[in-house]
């Protein structure tokens, strides 16, 4: 379920027997074993397991080949082995959790007649060495004949396939280690087979097909003579040994067998040949491909739709000779290429990181030409331009990857585009927008506070007279929100754009006189009905709970079991944090949302639609990645404390010590506001802390994580370079690395700094759904939507001086890669969503913290269960 959207979207859907054909595709395809994963969150794996096997037993087509068993849960496998009929294969039991689970493990295999497939896994880590594999293998080898009673002929050994050519020069080795070790273990445990998952030994060139078929091919050569049996590879993809390019093959197997330190630099030096065209001659130092000898007009065309730089400078200077103007050589061929461009986007056939990449050629292009239009003292890109779009994200907001996706793929479309930033006045905006005469405004925003500061610009907007359309987008806007809260205090046309897809079609047809019209009524339209269908819920007569009703259904968590107490008491300081150990810990699929690739990580990797793209983008985002850590271009900071705590009503305080005498700071929450049943309680944060009338201390932690610092440089030097795609890119990285920070840290707690979890064990998959005890929800969001909140949890944290972080008036988060939030330790914390709250609530909350009746409202205003 996690290899095949189309399994899991069947599986989780129900439609297993429809599920079953996608087993028969594989062995209608020459598939020679079938692996079956169920391991999804929301599944019921072990249940789910059972009905796809017992459903696959009735197929005799499909059953005629072994099936292999394959999950991270052992409860998983054994609900597995129980329908397997005939000699399934376990994938796979090791040497991690230590010598006797691993042989209690493998005496319930071989009760259920299985093969096993061993992992060189033991208690140290993974076998990266040829050394430590063979040595991992013997030892499970004799454990498993000696004291498992277990057929050597069943036992297969997976000696570890790494990625080589990343640059790195530990790495260097690994395919020579697993070729080594493969003879080794051949040499000295009989009747062994030995396996291994070929795909990862190429994953720095992932997106470059040809040049990853090629490392396969070779590899398996060398590891076949040496004694491999079993590869996990797709045959479909494998170059004919013979085939390959003698250049190529010779680089490649530099490679493999690491036979001179320089190998990887010299197979890259014909990668990008190699996975532009398969077929190619070299010249004067550098590769004459087939498209390079057409006319000037079709190269320029052919670079900006494949996002190719390397020859746009000389190609445009090229051009600029034929015409005898050089804004002509922008209104004529790189604007040609660009529509070509835009007619891919639009209908699908290009994504969104491709669409960045061509801008990035457009610019280095353009570049070249503004020296000499200046000299006619022309301005760039106004001739013919459909429109001028300024765009900003709202005062108390820094966050600009969604606007600055928006502003290239309008500027991709032959809109000029004025880019006010981050943190951008509504004065500011109405003085450039009115000096500028622009003819769309875009306001962006992430945080729910810039909803306020959307719907205050509109108002200004509407105060001083202006009637250009204005468009809403950002993370937290809705089409419900835009309807209610920001049209009505405009009388320009006001658009929701769902994403940077949608905003050439919506800008199009604003500034169309023929669409016009009919475009604005029909979003007013809509709009209004938004507004009665709110109007009729809220008149409604729906049953809200009073917030006393609320509290009486509050959780009362046990307080007589004895809280944990943290490693220490206080606030620490990690910085810098190492950007190393924060890789493995991100969660990918985020990433590829950013820029609008729909599916989940790894399975979005062979999407049929979006997997070339979201392949390609991997690659760029993996060399980045590796270019920040091994240079550390950012640095990573964090700051966790620990304090003392108890619950006082929907209060938590925070003790000076643990006298609880003296009250450092209070945590302010709120209470879910909702009619609840089957017993169901009304949630909020206070109620996963000890009460303080109970008599028993608990205790409350607190992060703040960055991996921001030095972004604006690197992003500064991209920007300078016109390559807005490794800006974003730069920026989309730093966001991961923060949320890996986060993760890593909260991991941390749970197992060391804290301690209240010390024997978990979870992969980076079961983090991401997190399948762990405890929560680290953050202040302005679901279960604290307050944003106000944060300014308490930095100033405990001295989130400023230890990890150079800082709010802004709206409580975004300064470097804009940031994570903040709470730790709650108790295994009935769980994320929730306050939902829409009461004035009564709102009142009360009010006066506990201090604050006027509209202020509250203000920082609450997308909680409202009432109109102010």
């Amino acid at each position: 379920v996690t290899g095949s959207r189309r399994f899991a979207r069947l599986v989780t859907e129900g439609r297993v027997e429809e599920a079953v054909e996608v087993a028969r595709q594989q062995v209608d395809n020459g598939a020679q074993m079938v692996d079956v994963n169920m391991d999804e969150g929301l599944l019921d794996s072990e249940a789910a397991m059972a009905r796809f096997l017992n459903l696959l037993a009735a197929e005799p087509d499909i059953s005629r080949v072994p099936l292999m068993i394959d999950s991270s849960k052992w409860s998983v496998i054994e609900a597995g082995l129980k329908c397997v009929q005939g000699k399934g294969v376990v994938n796979s039991i090791s040497l991690k959790e230590g010598e006797a689970q691993f042989l209690e493990h493998a005496r319930l295999v071989r009760r259920y007649g299985a093969a096993v497939v061993v992992m060189a896994f033991d208690e140290q880590g993974q076998a990266d060495t040829a050394d430590r594999k063979v040595a991992i293998a013997g030892r499970a080898y004799r454990l498993l004949t000696e004291r498992a009673g277990f057929p050597p002929e069943d036992i297969i050994l997976d000696p570890n396939i790494f990625a080589i050519a990343t640059g790195i020069e530990e790495h260097a080795a690994y395919g020579l280690d697993y070729i080594e070790a493969t003879r080794r273990i051949k040499a000295t445990l009989p009747h062994t087979k030995v396996s291994g998952g070929v795909s990862n030994v190429s994953f720095s060139f992932r997106g470059n097909d040809p040049v990853r078929e090629a490392i396969h091919s070779v590899f398996l050569y060398h590891a076949i003579r040496a004694g491999m049996d079993m590869g996990i590879v797709n045959a479909g993809q494998l170059a004919i040994y013979e085939d390959i390019p003698p250049d190529l093959r010779e680089r490649v197997e530099d490679v493999v067998l690491n036979r001179r330190p320089d190998a990887t630099e010299r197979l890259l030096a014909v990668a990008e040949t190699a996975g532009r065209e398969r077929a190619g001659t070299a010249g004067n130092g550098r590769e004459q491909l087939e498209w390079r000898t057409r006319p000037v007009r079709e190269r320029l065309t052919h670079a900006l739709v494949e996002g190719i730089a390397d020859y746009i400078v000389e190609d445009t200077e090229e051009a600029r000779q034929l015409f005898d103007r050089p804004i002509e050589v922008i209104e004529g061929p790189l604007m040609d290429g660009m529509n070509v461009v835009g007619d891919l986007f639009g209908s699908g056939k290009m994504f969104l990181p491709q669409v960045v990449k061509s801008a990035r050629v457009m610019k280095k292009a353009v570049a070249h030409l503004i020296p000499y239009i200046e000299a006619e003292k022309q301005a760039a890109n106004d001739a013919r331009a459909k429109g001028k779009v300024l765009l900003a994200t709202v005062k108390g907001d820094v966050h600009d990857i969604g606007k600055n996706i928006v502003g290239v793929v309008l500027q991709c479309n032959n809109y000029q585009v004025i880019d006010l930033g981050v943190m951008v006045s509504a004065a500011k905006i109405i003085e450039t927008a009115r000096a500028e005469n622009v003819d769309i405004i875009g306001l962006s925003g992430l945080i729910t506070p810039s909803l306020e500061e959307m719907s205050f610009t509109a108002g200004e907007l509407e105060r001083e007279g202006f009637r250009v359309p204005l468009l809403i987008g950002g993370a937290t806007t809705s089409r419900v929100h835009t309807a209610v809260k920001i049209e009505p205090r405009y009388h320009g046309p006001t658009v929701h754009v769902l994403d940077a897809s949608r905003a050439v079609g919506v800008a199009s047809s604003l500034l169309s006189d023929a669409q016009h019209d009919d475009f604005v009524r029909g979003v007013r339209d809509e709009y209004r009905k938004v507004r009665e269908e709110r109007a009729g819920e809220s008149g409604s007569g729906r049953e809200r709970p009073t917030l006393a009703e609320a509290r009486s259904n509050r959780l009362r968590v046990d307080a007589s079991v004895p809280a944990p107490r943290p490693c220490f008491l206080g606030v620490r300081a990690l910085a810098p944090y190492p950007l190393a150990e924060l890789v493995d810990y991100i969660d990918w699929t985020p990433f590829f949302q950013a820029w609008e690739l729909a599916g989940r990580y790894p399975a979005i990797l062979e999407d049929p639609t979006v997997g070339a793209a979201a392949r390609n983008l991997f690659a760029d985002a993996e060399r980045m990645l590796d270019e920040i850590v091994a240079e550390n271009l950012l640095e990573a900071r964090a700051a966790v404390g620990f304090f003392p705590a108890n619950a006082v009503g929907d209060d938590i305080e925070l003790y000076a010590d643990e006298s609880r005498r003296d009250v450092r700071a209070v945590i302010y929450t709120l209470r879910q506001q909702l009619s609840k049943s089957g017993g169901r309680p009304n949630l909020a944060l206070a109620d996963f802390v000890a009460p303080r009338e109970g008599g028993s201390i608990d205790y409350v932690g607190g992060f703040a994580v960055t991996a921001g610092h030095g972004l604006d440089a690197l992003v500064a030097r991209y920007e300078a370079a016109h390559d807005d795609y490794s800006a974003i890119l730069a920026k989309a990285l730093a966001d991961r690395l923060a949320e890996a920070l986060a993760e890593r840290l909260h991991e941390r707690v749970r197992t060391e700094l804290w301690g209240y979890a010390r024997e978990e064990s979870l992969n980076n998959e079961a983090l991401i759904r997190e399948a762990y005890q405890g929560i680290r929800p953050a202040p302005g969001y679901p279960a604290c939507p307050d944003h106000t909140e944060k300014r308490t949890l930095f100033d405990l944290l001295g989130a400023g001086e230890r990890a150079g972080m800082v709010l802004t008036e709206s409580y975004a988060m300064l470097p804009t890669a940031s994570v903040s939030g709470w730790y709650f330790w108790r295994p009935e914390a769980r994320y929730f969503g306050v939902g829409k709250v009461g004035r009564d609530q709102v009142e009360d909350y009010a006066r506990r913290k201090g604050i006027d009746v509209a202020t509250a409202e203000r920082w609450l205003a997308t909680n409202l269960a009432y109109e102010r």
